[in-house]
C-alpha cells in the first residue's frame, strides 16, 4: 500500500532543454531530502504535457507550493539555494492563507489524475 501523500506538495515547473533548471535541480533534490514534511515532485513541462492541459508556465524555474487542495505560492524563483529554502520553509513551517488570485490549475489534483490515485 502506498504512503498517504503528506500535507504539502513542493513542485517545480522546469524544462530539460533549461540549463537553469539542470542546475537547480540538485538544488531542488537535496532540499526535497531535508523537508520530510513535504512531498516534492519535478515537472517537466514539455514532457509531462500530456497530464499538464494548458497550463502556462511563463519562465524557469516556477515553483508552486501547496497544502491540501490550497495553493500557497506559485511563482518564479531564483534558483539560488538560500532563497528557495526560506521561501518553501516559510510556508511548511508557518503555511498562511492560499493565494487569492492563485492559479486555477492544481498540481495535486493533476497528479492523482494522471496516476489514477
Amino acid at each position: 500500500m502506498a504512503n498517504p501523500p503528506r500535507p504539502f506538495l513542493v513542485a517545480c515547473l522546469c524544462a530539460a532543454w533549461c540549463g537553469t533548471c539542470r542546475d537547480y535541480r540538485q538544488i531542488f533534490d537535496a532540499l526535497a531530502a531535508r523537508s520530510p514534511q513535504a512531498d516534492f515532485v519535478w515537472v517537466d513541462v514539455e514532457d509531462d504535457a500530456d497530464w499538464l492541459g494548458d497550463l502556462d508556465v511563463e519562465n524557469f524555474p516556477t515553483l508552486v507550493i501547496q497544502r491540501d487542495e490550497d495553493i500557497l505560492f506559485h511563482g518564479v524563483v531564483l534558483p539560488q539555494p538560500g532563497i528557495i529554502e526560506r521561501l518553501v520553509s516559510s510556508h511548511l513551517d508557518t503555511p498562511g492563507a492560499p493565494q487569492a488570485a492563485g492559479p486555477e490549475w492544481n498540481i495535486r489534483a493533476a497528479l492523482r489524475e494522471h496516476h489514477g490515485e
